[in-house]
C-alpha cells in the first residue's frame, strides 16, 4: 500500500538565509561593521581566511537570486537584517540607505508572489555595541527593543511573520564560552548572563511588536535531541544535562518563564541568580516558535567534557554530513513531538534543516547532482509528515540554504544551499536537491509517496 506523504492545505514551504553569510558588501552605504566584520578579519579565526566581504554578493544581485526562489515555487522566503545596516552605531541614529535595501528586498519577495519572513538578529550584533559590553551589558534588551521598533515601523504590515532571534545556544556557546565564533570570548561566567540577556532583549522585541506590529512574531531556536549513549545512571544523567543546556535553556524562560534546575548544576559558581522579574520580560506570548533542525546526539558521560561532563558518540554505519553531523530523520520527529508535549500547542514552523555534502566548486551542467542532499530532504520531509500525524502544529517548512553560502568560521567549505554558488563568478546552478524541492512544493508533498 502506498503511503500519502502529502501536506496540509496552506502548509508553507520556504528557504532560508542569514545577512552576514550571502549578502556581501557589509559596509556598503553607510553601514557599520558587526561582530562578524571584526571576528571573520581577525587572523585564525576563518578557515581559508574566508570573510563575508562579497559571499553571494546577494547586496547587489538580490533581484536575481528572487527570481531563484520563484522558479522553486516558495511561498516564502526568510532571511535576517543586518543590524548594523539600520543603525550603524546600534542605537540612535537610522541609516536610511541601509533601511532602504531591506525595503526594495521585501518589495521583490512581494511582487514575485513570495511572503518575507524576517530575522532581527541572526548573530551579527553592530560592533559599537559589543564595544559597550555586548550581551553582557543589560541594557542590550533596550538596544534591541530600539532597533526592533525601527524595523516594525518601517515593514511590518509588508513584513507579517517576524522573529526576534535565531539561535541563541550558538551565539552563547560559540560565542561567549568556546569562542569559536564571534565576539570569540571564552568564559563559563560570561554565558549565562549572555544566555539571559538574549532571552531579555526577546521579551523585549516581541513587547515593542505588541505596540506597533498588527501580525506576527516569534523567535527560533536550534534543538538537538540527545540520547544516551546506554542506560547507564552516569549516561543518563550526562544526556539529561545535555538536553537541558542545549535544548531547554532558551526555550524555558521564553515559554514557561523560567530556568531548568540542570544549568545551576553545568555551570555551579558561575550560574548567577537572576532577577525574578526579568522573567515577565523573557516569557512573552509568541505566536509562533521556528525551530531549527540538522542532527541527533548521542551521550556519555565525560567528566573530562566542559562543563557538561558529557561528550556525543559517533554512531557506527551511519551517514554523517560534511560537519560531522549524523542523518537521523526521526531525531525531527522526536524533536517536534517532544516540544509540544512540554511547551504546549504553539504553531511551529521548521526554520531551517539542510545538509552540507561535499560539492565541487565549479558546478558543470545545467543542474548538479548531489544525492546524498536529496536523500537527506525527501527522509526529512518524511519525517515532518509523521510529527503532523502525530499532532504537531506544524505550518511550514524553511529549507536550508537557498544558496551555498559563508558557513560563519568554517569559511566557504561547506555548502548547504540548494542552489551551488561558485564563488569566483557568482554563477549560481540549481542542484537535483532544488529540482526535487520544487516538486514537492508543486504536489504539496504527494512527490514524496512510497
Amino acid at each position: 500500500m502506498t503511503r500519502s506523504y502529502r501536506f496540509p492545505e496552506g502548509f508553507l514551504w520556504g528557504a532560508a538565509t542569514s545577512a552576514y553569510q550571502i549578502e556581501g558588501s557589509p559596509l556598503a552605504d553607510g553601514a557599520g561593521p558587526s561582530i562578524w566584520e571584526r571576528f571573520a578579519h581577525t587572523p585564525g579565526m576563518m578557515v581559508g581566511g574566508d570573510t563575508g566581504d562579497i559571499a553571494c554578493d546577494h547586496y547587489r544581485r538580490y533581484k536575481d537570486d528572487v527570481q531563484l526562489m520563484k522558479a522553486l515555487g516558495l511561498h516564502g522566503y526568510r532571511f535576517s537584517i543586518a543590524w548594523a545596516r539600520v543603525l550603524p552605531e546600534g542605537t540612535g541614529r537610522v541609516n536610511e540607505k541601509g533601511l532602504d535595501f531591506y525595503k526594495r528586498l521585501v518589495d521583490e519577495l512581494l511582487e514575485n508572489g513570495i511572503a518575507p519572513n524576517a530575522t532581527l538578529f541572526h548573530w551579527d550584533m553592530p560592533a559599537a555595541l559589543d564595544d559597550r559590553g555586548g550581551w553582557l551589558n543589560r541594557d542590550s534588551a533596550h538596544w534591541f527593543a530600539e532597533y526592533a521598533e525601527v524595523m516594525f515601523k518601517a515593514l511590518d504590515g509588508r513584513v507579517q511573520r517576524w522573529a526576534t532571534l535565531n539561535e541563541p545556544w550558538v551565539v552563547t556557546d560559540g560565542g561567549y564560552l568556546h569562542g569559536a565564533l564571534a565576539p570569540g570570548h571564552r568564559s563559563k561566567y560570561e554565558a549565562p548572563i549572555a544566555a539571559h540577556n538574549l532571552m531579555r532583549a526577546s521579551g523585549a522585541g516581541i513587547q515593542a511588536y505588541r505596540a506597533h506590529g498588527k501580525h506576527e512574531i516569534g523567535v527560533v531556536f536550534n534543538i538537538e535531541p540527545k540520547y544516551p549513549h546506554s542506560q547507564s545512571a552516569d549516561d543518563l544523567a550526562a544526556t539529561r544535562r545535555a538536553h537541558a543546556y542545549m535544548n531547554e535553556q532558551f526555550a524555558d524562560p521564553a515559554l514557561l518563564g523560567s530556568y531548568p534546575p540542570e544549568l545551576k548544576e553545568i555551570f555551579g559558581e558561575a550560574w548567577p541568580d537572576f532577577p525574578a522579574d526579568d522573567f515577565k520580560l523573557t516569557r512573552q506570548k509568541v505566536d509562533f516558535v521556528g525551530i531549527n533542525y540538522y542532527t541527533r546526539a548521542v551521550v556519555k558521560h565525560d567528566p573530562n567534557q566542559y562543563p557538561l561532563k558529557a561528550s556525543p558518540v559517533r554512531q557506527a554505519n551511519k551517514t554523517y554530513t560534511e560537519t560531522g553531523w549524523e542523518v537521523f530523520e526521526q531525531g525531527l520527529t522526536d524533536t517536534l513531538t517532544w516540544f509540544k508535549d512540554r511547551y504546549g500547542d504553539i504553531p511551529l514552523y521548521i526554520t531551517e534543516n539542510g545538509s552540507a555534502f561535499y560539492d565541487p566548486p565549479v558546478a558543470e551542467g545545467e543542474v548538479l547532482d548531489d544525492p546524498l542532499r536529496t536523500g537527506y530532504l525527501r527522509k526529512h520531509l518524511r519525517a515532518l509528515h509523521k510529527a503532523i500525524e502525530a499532532g504537531v502544529n506544524l505550518k511550514g517548512y524553511y529549507a536550508w540554504s537557498l544558496l551555498d553560502n559563508l558557513e560563519w568560521s568554517l569559511g566557504f567549505s561547506k555548502r548547504f544551499g540548494l542552489y551551488h554558488v561558485d564563488f569566483a563568478t557568482q554563477k549560481r546552478t540549481p542542484k537535483a536537491t532544488a529540482k526535487l524541492y520544487a516538486r514537492v512544493i508543486e504536489s504539496n508533498g504527494a512527490v514524496l509517496d512510497d
